[in-house]
């Protein structure tokens, strides 16, 4: 199925603004998700599961007060605009919108409905919210902070590999706004001449992901670098095995990518923030305006290393890598 309707609930009718209404007239909260991917892929699953669990994590009980209305993109960027009005038709009173493609369907498809975002790039160079402590209109959640680590995560595979001097850059420029992927542009361009390094973008617009990598790989890279984007995140376990097939050294920017089999990750952890949303879902309920609901950024970015990998594609681990990683994947 490519969509599905999923019944679960919120617990204690009284969190909520209109709970007399609830509890008298068995008011049900309607809840839409929105997220680039396929609804019934395992992407889908994984973070739509992880929204109700931080639900339920708050007290919640699943099953009677709230109904959840499941749309996807089917990993084409174009399609959330349709998914997002749809949504929006339903009369839902809180849209979860899981990535910038998804926050700005959302965003389009209404001005007046919550809107909690999950997992986003820079919301205020997006146009998502005015500033990260006010955001001042009908949206708030979670940021990466995408832009400010690309500086760090080119020198650390600088540091695992000294000789590199060549990266591919697979990249979706479509995936945030000109300001944002602007200004991811940037810092990499200032960093790597800092340190040495060539970089040869190779854009993959959509699911193309053979031929984006054989275009890499024709370039001769000593390594692969990745800009974030939430397609990539879903199909991670497809961009490491490419990477391997071709015996690329790759740095990504989620520890998620390192646990499949990625060399190398540095950044926060985009599960960890889409389950964050439930937090700002329940203030909401319970009253709240996305407005002054303050946008979070992480406070923690994780270091891994899959020592696996690196013995496969003959690269030893400086003992400071190893030393400062959090997490070391054998």
């Amino acid at each position: 199925m490519r969509r599905r309707e999923v019944i679960g609930l919120l617990g204690g009718a009284a969190a909520w603004p209109f709970a007399a209404q609830a509890q008298s007239a068995n008011r049900q909260a309607r809840i839409g998700l929105l997220i680039p991917a396929a609804v019934d892929s395992p992407a889908a699953h994984e973070v739509f599961g992880l929204v109700r669990q931080g639900l339920a994590d708050l007290g919640y009980i699943e099953g009677r007060d709230v109904i959840f209305y499941e749309r996807g993109g089917d990993g084409s960027i174009e399609r959330l605009a349709a998914m997002a009005a749809e949504i929006v038709s339903l009369k839902v009173d809180i849209i979860v919108a899981i990535a910038t493609p998804a926050a700005r369907a959302a965003q389009r498809a209404t001005s007046t409905i919550p809107i909690v975002v999950g997992s986003v790039g820079d919301p205020v160079l997006d146009g998502l919210v005015e500033s990260l402590s006010r955001p001042g209109g009908n949206i708030t959640g979670t940021t990466f902070l995408g832009p400010e680590l690309v500086a760090k995560q080119l020198a650390l595979i600088r540091e695992l590999l000294p000789a590199a001097s060549r990266l591919a850059v697979i990249w979706n420029p479509r995936a945030f706004s000109e300001a944002t992927t602007a200004g991811m542009v940037k810092q990499a361009a200032e960093a790597a001449k800092g340190l040495g390094l060539e970089l040869r973008y190779v854009a993959v617009p959509g699911l193309d992901f053979e031929g984006a990598f054989a275009d890499a790989a024709n370039g001769q890279p000593d390594a692969l670098f990745q800009f974030p984007n939430p397609i990539f995140f879903e199909n991670r376990k497809r961009l490491v095995d490419l990477a391997a097939r071709y015996r690329l050294p790759g740095m990504y920017n989620a520890r998620e990518f390192v646990v499949v089999g990625g060399l190398i990750g540095y950044g926060a952890s985009p599960l960890g923030l889409n389950r964050r949303t439930a937090f700002f879902v329940d203030r909401i309920l319970k009253g709240a305006k996305p407005a002054n609901l303050p946008v979070e950024q992480p406070t923690k970015f994780d270091f891994a290393i899959n020592r696996t990998t690196a013995k496969t594609l003959g690269i030893n681990i400086p003992q400071t890598l190893l030393a400062a990683a959090d997490d070391v994947i054998d």
